[in-house]
């Protein structure tokens, strides 16, 4: 899968320094994958949630912090969407949040 916005995570973890590793390891596994279906993330990362609009939930550091993507199976593209602490994703709405600019 081709992860667009690694600017994103690299800005969260300059943020969070402990979340530095935990996406790193998540980029690194999830840019080899070559998932055709939710069921193949679901079997790699079975903490994921599979949301409406093509979107995923990765639990990151143990649930401390919340990764959602915009997958496109067809054409092998993740677009992160957000970012952010547990207690920061409990207020937004997962199946339609946008990054901000």
């Amino acid at each position: 899968m081709k992860i667009i916005a690694q600017s994103t995570l690299r800005h969260f973890w300059q943020q969070y320094p402990d979340a530095e590793q935990p996406l790193k390891a998540w980029y690194a596994e999830t840019s080899k994958a070559k998932w055709q279906t939710p069921h193949d993330v679901k079997a790699k990362y079975k903490n994921a949630s599979v949301l409406k609009n093509n979107r995923i939930v990765f639990n990151i550091k143990g649930n401390k912090y919340r990764l959602i993507v915009a997958c496109h199976f067809s054409a092998q593209r993740l677009f992160v969407k957000f970012i952010g602490t547990h207690s920061e994703y409990d207020k937004i709405n997962a199946e339609t949040v946008e990054l901000e600019m």
